[in-house]
């Protein structure tokens, strides 16, 4: 490969990340202009298609693995999302721990 196809392909993958940095930011956007979850699952799977159709195949692994962990965050797609925080595990021989 020489280096002005590089050029074009690091150039697309900007494009790709400019389009998902882009969507993440509207996010919050997006979610408060929907007036139901239809709604909003509407406009989400419009811009997700469009990115995807816009995304070379060289880097559509790495775009679709970033539009997932995205609409996992957003309660998009199913998957497992983190919503609260794990407690510390107690320490051993603490008195107030043992207490519980």
């Amino acid at each position: 490969m020489d280096h002005g196809t590089r050029c074009i392909e690091d150039t697309g993958m900007e494009a790709d990340l400019t389009a998902l940095d882009a969507l993440e930011l509207d996010m919050p956007a997006l979610q408060a202009r929907a007036n139901n979850l239809f709604a909003l699952a509407t406009a989400w799977a419009e811009r997700h298609d469009a990115i995807i159709a816009a995304t070379p195949a060289a880097s559509l692994g790495v775009v679709e693995a970033r539009l997932r962990r995205m609409g996992i965050r957003w309660g998009m797609v199913p998957g497992a999302r983190m919503t609260g925080q794990f407690p510390a595990l107690p320490a051993m021989g603490v008195p107030e721990a043992k207490a519980r």
